[in-house]
C-alpha cells in the first residue's frame, strides 16, 4: 500500500513533536552516571560533585554505579549498548574516548560513532615531578641532564597508554631523546618509585603529588596546562618554563549513547553548565581536586575529541603502547 504523499511530508513534523515532548517530560525517573573506574578517582570524583547539584537541577534521583575494569572499557561499552533515552550517561575521559581509540586494536565501542557528547567538564593538568636528588630545579635543568644521560633517562607513569605516559612520550618527541617509559599498575606506585629514587621523574596528576611535594620528597617543576593551577600559582606551565605548545592536559567528560533526543542532550548539557558555576561546587573541584573547571557543551567536547584523537594516537603509535 503506498500511504499518501501529505501522509509522509507529516512524519518528519510528528517525530520532532514527539523528541519535543519526550525532552520536556525528561527526566521523569532516577538517571544513572556510570563511572567506568573505581570509587575515589578523578572520574569519580567529578561524577559525584556534579550528580549533587544536577539532580537538585532536574528534581530526579542521579545515581553513580562504579563498572570498573579493563581501563574504563567495560563500563563504557555498557552505556554504548545501553538505550538511548537520556537515564543512562558515561563519564568519559581523554582515555576512554579519546587515547582506547589507538590504545586497543579492537575496542568494542566506537568513541565517536556510539557515544552524544554532552558536556566537557573539566581538564586536569598532570605536573613534571622530578626526585630532589637529582639536583635539577627547572624544567630547563632538567632537559640538560636528560642530554647529558640519555641512557639513565627514564620516566615513571601509572601505566602503558595513559595521559601519563603519553605526556613522557611528548617530551622525548619533543626532545628527540628516546627515554625509558617504566609503566606501573597506578598513579601511588609510580610516585613512590620516584619518590625512592629508581626512576628519575614522572608526569602524574598535580593533586597526586603535591603532599609529597609539599613534604619535601618531590619538586614540581611544571604543569602540562595552558594556564598554571590555582592549587600551585607558582609553579610554571610548560610553555612558560622554556617548552612553547607543549600542552597536554587530561580531561573529564560527560556523554550519552548514541540516538539520544538532541533536547535532551541540550537540556542536560545546559543544566550542567550552570551546575558547574555554582560557587560552593567551582571551588571544590578547583580548590580540592585541582581541576581547570570548562562546562564545554556538546561541540566543544566534540571538537577536543577530533583534535586529541588522531594527536594522541600518533604518540600512542610511537612508544608502540598496547592494551592487547
Amino acid at each position: 500500500m503506498t500511504l499518501p504523499r501529505r501522509f509522509l511530508l507529516a512524519l518528519p513534523l510528528a517525530a520532532a513533536l514527539c523528541g519535543g515532548s519526550l525532552a520536556q517530560g525528561y527526566p521523569s525517573k532516577p538517571i544513572t552516571w556510570v563511572v567506568p573506574f573505581a570509587p575515589g578517582g578523578s572520574t569519580d570524583v567529578v561524577a559525584r560533585t556534579v550528580a549533587q547539584g544536577l539532580q537538585a537541577a532536574l528534581k530526579q534521583t542521579v545515581v553513580v554505579d562504579n563498572r570498573a575494569g579493563a581501563g574504563g572499557v567495560i563500563g563504557v561499552t555498557a552505556v554504548a549498548k545501553a538505550a538511548p533515552d537520556g537515564y543512562t550517561l558515561i563519564g568519559g575521559t581523554i582515555s576512554t574516548h579519546a587515547i582506547n581509540a589507538t590504545l586497543y586494536k579492537s575496542l568494542p565501542y566506537d568513541p565517536v560513532k556510539d557515544f552524544e557528547p554532552v558536556s566537557l567538564i573539566a581538564y586536569v593538568p598532570n605536573a613534571l615531578m622530578v626526585n630532589p636528588a637529582l639536583g635539577v630545579n627547572s624544567v630547563q635543568e632538567l632537559v640538560a641532564w636528560i642530554r647529558k644521560h640519555p641512557k639513565e633517562a627514564s620516566y615513571a607513569s601509572s601505566g602503558a597508554g595513559t595521559s601519563t605516559h603519553l605526556t613522557g612520550a611528548l617530551l622525548a618527541d619533543t626532545l628527540g631523546v628516546p627515554m625509558t617509559h617504566v609503566p606501573y599498575k597506578g598513579s601511588p606506585q609510580a610516585l613512590q618509585d620516584v619518590v625512592a629514587g629508581n626512576v628519575p621523574f614522572l608526569f602524574d596528576q598535580l593533586t597526586a603529588g603535591l603532599p609529597l611535594a609539599k613534604g619535601g620528597k618531590l619538586k614540581v617543576l611544571a604543569v602540562t596546562s595552558q594556564k598554571r593551577s590555582v592549587l600551585a600559582p607558582e609553579v610554571p606551565t610548560m610553555a612558560e618554563a622554556g617548552m612553547p605548545g607543549f600542552n597536554l592536559v587530561s580531561w573529564q567528560a560527560v556523554y550519552a549513547p548514541k540516538g539520544t533526543p538532541r533536547e535532551v542532550v541540550q537540556r542536560l548539557s545546559t543544566e550542567i553548565a550552570k551546575v558547574l558555576q555554582t560557587p560552593e561546587l567551582k571551588s571544590k573541584l578547583e580548590q580540592q581536586f585541582g581541576m581547570e573547571v570548562v562546562g564545554g557543551g556538546p561541540e566543544q567536547l566534540a571538537a577536543l575529541m577530533r583534535s586529541d584523537i588522531p594527536r594522541l594516537g600518533a604518540l600512542v603509535k610511537k612508544t608502540g603502547a598496547s592494551a592487547e
